[in-house]
């Protein structure tokens, strides 16, 4: 017999800030080109009894080598949400680009959740190729593909359930194994869009993000996770400063979601 679903709260936590214009942020550029920042976050999915963590981020080296500025350390931010990350059992990796699967000694008793397509994508032979390699970080991989051999990797093959309430669902489009993470909030079922659309912008107008691996998979994702979500209200984008303006303040560039 199925459990019955759990509700639960969820929090967008910004760590870091990158400035850019609109022009960098749509398949074909855009001709209004002012500027549209991007934010990056990660995602607490905080249960009765325990929490699941959405992406880890990067950290301070991660940020000076690729130009970003860390607004505030994951860690700190997660404890202001009472989560520590010693504490973490799991983390849903919803893809293993640099921004989403860094900081990879910080959460030590942690289980990883990936896509079986998203380890053979950045493991196999596109990383040959610079345009698709260029958003990994090789010591990002190799450290996942230890947790494999250490016994802390759990594997999912397009839909999943992580637990009663909490579901994963690959789409594909940014990387050849993106998730996206299915959570029931009081608010209705709610989707951590993560990459699969960077901005609200991305998935409203069905404009995709330029970094990019498959652009059909990109633009199909977008109606499918409009049908998981209860309402296009409660599709969370991965990237998008509007988030921290939506919704009611948790505590220093910490809101909550639901």
């Amino acid at each position: 017999m199925t459990s019955p679903a759990e509700t639960y709260r969820v929090y967008a936590i910004k760590y870091a800030h990158h400035e850019r214009r609109s022009s960098a942020n749509f398949l074909g550029g855009d001709t209004h080109d002012v500027p549209m920042p991007l934010d990056y976050f990660v995602w607490a999915v905080v249960g009765r009894d325990r929490s699941w963590l959405v992406d880890t981020g990067f950290d301070q080296a991660g940020a000076d080598k690729r130009g970003r500025r860390i607004t505030r350390p994951i860690d700190e931010g997660l404890a202001s949400v009472g989560i520590q990350a010693a504490d973490v059992q799991d983390v849903i990796i919803t893809h293993m680009h640099y921004d989403h699967a860094g900081n990879r000694d910080l959460f030590p008793n942690a289980r990883y959740h990936v896509q079986d397509e998203e380890m053979s994508f950045c493991t196999g032979r596109c990383m040959c190729h610079r345009p698709l390699s260029v958003h990994f970080e090789p010591e990002d991989v190799a450290s996942m593909v230890h947790k494999v051999f250490k016994g802390r990797v759990a594997f999912h093959d397009g839909d999943d359930e992580i637990a009663p309430g909490l579901t994963v669902h690959r789409m594909g489009g940014h990387t050849a194994g993106l998730q996206v993470v299915r959570v029931k909030t009081e608010k209705g079922w709610m989707v951590l869009a993560s990459d699969a659309s960077h901005f609200y912008a991305n998935i409203e107008q069905k404009r995709p993000f330029p970094a990019v691996y498959n652009v059909g998979d990109t633009l199909e994702a977008y109606r499918r996770i409009y049908s998981l979500a209860d309402s296009p209200q409660l599709v969370i984008p991965g990237h998008d400063p509007m988030v921290l303006e939506r919704f009611p303040s948790a505590g220093e560039e910490i809101v909550r979601l639901a």
